[in-house]
């Protein structure tokens, strides 16, 4: 399961919830029929719209603010099996090793955002911006770095 985002209210009475997402393929997620889980719920997006900072979707079969206030708060999940994205998930990144000039620097342990960019967490200590100049490749088995002066300890 990916983790989208989170859920923060409800808007109006109609069952509508406001999600805070960060996740890179939103428009493949959020449309008329793709499938949410929330806690063992699944749920079908009837309706998606933004908001200022929020995405907004009503759920099929709810219409009543009431069935959805137990949902304020929940990450809000996807299957990955259900899309075929075309790019690298943060997600498949967590656990590969990071090389520079050849040699292991560590694994990654988390994708930080901050406001301007992606961050690759490495070994809990290395912050490694996601941008090109900094990447050399990604693959299914390490991420290969460009090593500038003052990037490492």
């Amino acid at each position: 399961m990916i983790c989208l985002g989170k859920i923060v209210n409800t808007h109006g009475l109609k069952g509508e919830v406001r999600i805070v997402s960060d996740f890179k393929y939103k428009s493949s997620v959020f449309k008329k029929g793709s499938h949410l889980f929330i806690n063992d719920d699944e749920l079908i997006i009837n309706t998606y719209r933004t908001h200022k900072e929020y995405d907004m979707v009503t759920f099929d079969g709810i219409s009543n603010i009431d069935d959805v206030l137990k949902y304020k708060g929940k990450k809000v999940y996807i299957k990955k099996e259900d899309y075929d994205f075309h790019g690298i998930l943060n997600e498949d990144l967590i656990g590969l090793p990071v090389y520079g000039d050849g040699k292991l620097i560590g694994n990654v342990t988390d994708i930080y955002k901050n406001v301007n960019q992606e961050l690759i967490v490495v070994d809990k200590d290395i912050l490694i911006p996601y941008v090109p100049v900094f990447i050399k490749s990604i693959n299914k088995d390490k991420i290969e770095i460009n090593v500038i002066e003052g990037l490492l300890k």
